[in-house]
């Protein structure tokens, strides 16, 4: 029998990219997303049903899986790909946008999780792929946010994968770089504009995009086709392994992070981000 995947967040990015793989290996597919007038390329596929989840609506969740098991009669893999980020300084980001930061990156993967586990248990099997990023073990300045979500999700996953495997579950992560992709350098001006943070940020605002906008210059040319492999290599991964970094852009700041001492991660990383 041919395997199932659900991806949430299909309309775009990694999420359109992974849908599409998956179909070419002869996987059954379901590709969700919120407005299903973007998955109209990838309905034509035989082997893809498009419906609408809302990671932020749990009737729509609880819908989807259910037409999803009524139509190809089993899931095997649930693939956590929807997220945005939300990025800006702390300061002036109002409480209503952190509160959506988290429904979206954490609450949301939390209820399609819940949702799931229940056939999953049934058939004694199933893997879930989170999809974090390097956020998810670093701090960004002007990520504060996104990082913090993301870190809630590493927390979650890490925790989860040892209750899970007691039931024959298995829980990956994936760690793409490309945080510097998402336009960090030509975002400080409308920061600025938007946001109105406090006049003394300026100068740190500043020097910070100009850092981002190199950054995002050397971000990893292949991010799409490296994530992607590696969130299908972790769907068939029988191993215990939970994190997976795909890209080399992120590579040096992770490595500093969980292979030096505190004292030279925070030298590196101060010298980086304060000129220090």
């Amino acid at each position: 029998m041919k395997k199932t995947v659900l991806i949430t967040g299909t309309s775009t990015g990694f999420g359109a990219a992974t849908a599409y793989n998956f179909a070419e290996k002869g996987w059954n597919v379901i590709a969700t997303m919120r407005d299903i007038t973007m998955g109209k390329e990838l309905s034509r596929l035989n082997n893809v049903l498009v419906t609408r989840l809302d990671v932020q609506d749990r009737k729509s969740i609880d819908a989807a899986i259910t037409l999803a098991i009524e139509h190809f009669g089993k899931i095997d893999v649930l693939i956590n790909n929807a997220g945005y980020g939300q990025f800006g300084i702390f300061e002036s980001i109002s409480r209503e946008a952190i509160l959506n930061q988290f429904e979206v990156n954490v609450f949301g993967v939390m209820d399609v999780i819940k949702a799931i586990l229940p056939h999953f248990r049934s058939h004694k099997g199933g893997t879930i792929v989170n999809i974090s990023s390097g956020a998810g073990a670093i701090g960004f300045p002007m990520a504060s946010v996104y990082s913090a979500s993301k870190f809630a999700l590493e927390g979650l996953s890490e925790g989860l994968r040892y209750e899970l495997a007691s039931v024959g579950i298995k829980v990956k992560l994936i760690e793409p770089g490309g945080a510097m992709k998402t336009g960090f350098g030509t975002r400080m001006g409308s920061e600025i504009a938007a946001l109105k943070p406090a006049e003394e940020y300026i100068p740190f605002l500043t020097r910070i995009g100009k850092l981002y906008g190199g950054m995002e210059g050397n971000s990893d040319p292949d991010a799409v086709e490296k994530v992607v492999a590696a969130i299908y290599d972790a769907a068939l991964d029988n191993t215990h392994q939970l994190r997976y970094t795909p890209t080399n852009d992120i590579a040096p700041i992770l490595k500093a992070r969980r292979s030096t001492s505190e004292q030279a991660y925070q030298s590196f990383t101060d010298s980086l981000f304060l000129g220090e």
